[in-house]
């Protein structure tokens, strides 16, 4: 079973995170950031992949320690569930649209991170929430999940539609990368041997 649970407590934020890769994309998420947690439950929809997640955070400084020490987390439950890759697709490439934005996001589960990001979100906020964040998110995902990482915006004006089309980009291309390809479910995804 392709699961994982990981525990990550710091003196500023304390978090849990259970996955469920071959899941029906149930989510459970409480963060104790709203529009947080609506990105994860996307995350966790269109991937896939059952998510339960919960975070106490240093929420009187703000929400960046939440919300990077999530990513973290998430990175590394995404690591111990996938194993050694073994008949895993690997790579994957999504064109999400979303009302006025389109995100486009390419992964490869290499265990080598790199994070490139081309997002320009119109506002500093959407609601409470610090738009910077969400690239914080994702560079603390893609390095401890190993992942190179990809996030190009191809157009958009509305801070909201462009982030969550980010976290659908991803998550759809998340579904297949980890996906077991039926043509070869007994091999390592290199011609290394290893990832």
């Amino acid at each position: 079973m392709r699961k994982a649970s990981v525990t990550r407590a710091t003196a500023e934020t304390n978090i849990t995170v259970d996955i469920n890769l071959d899941g029906t994309g149930h989510y459970d998420n409480k963060t104790g950031v709203g529009f947080f947690d609506h990105m994860l439950d996307q995350l966790s929809r269109h991937s896939l992949i059952d998510m339960t997640i919960r975070a106490e955070g240093d929420y009187h400084i703000d929400d960046h320690h939440t919300v990077e020490d999530v990513g973290i987390s998430l990175g590394q439950a995404l690591t111990q569930a996938l194993g050694d890759k073994t008949g895993i697709r690997r790579y994957a490439t999504c064109h999400l649209p979303m009302d006025d934005a389109q995100v486009r996001a390419s992964l490869d589960l290499s265990a080598r991170p790199f994070l490139i990001w081309n997002l320009e979100m119109p506002t500093q906020k959407i609601g409470t929430f610090d738009t910077e964040l969400v690239r914080e998110f994702f560079q603390g995902f893609a390095t401890h999940g190993g992942i190179t990482l990809h996030v190009d915006q191809i157009h958009g004006f509305n801070s909201h539609h462009i982030a969550e089309a980010a976290f659908k980009a991803v998550a759809r291309a998340l579904r297949e990368a980890v996906e077991v390809d039926p043509r070869k479910a007994d091999a390592i995804p290199s011609t290394k041997g290893a990832l």
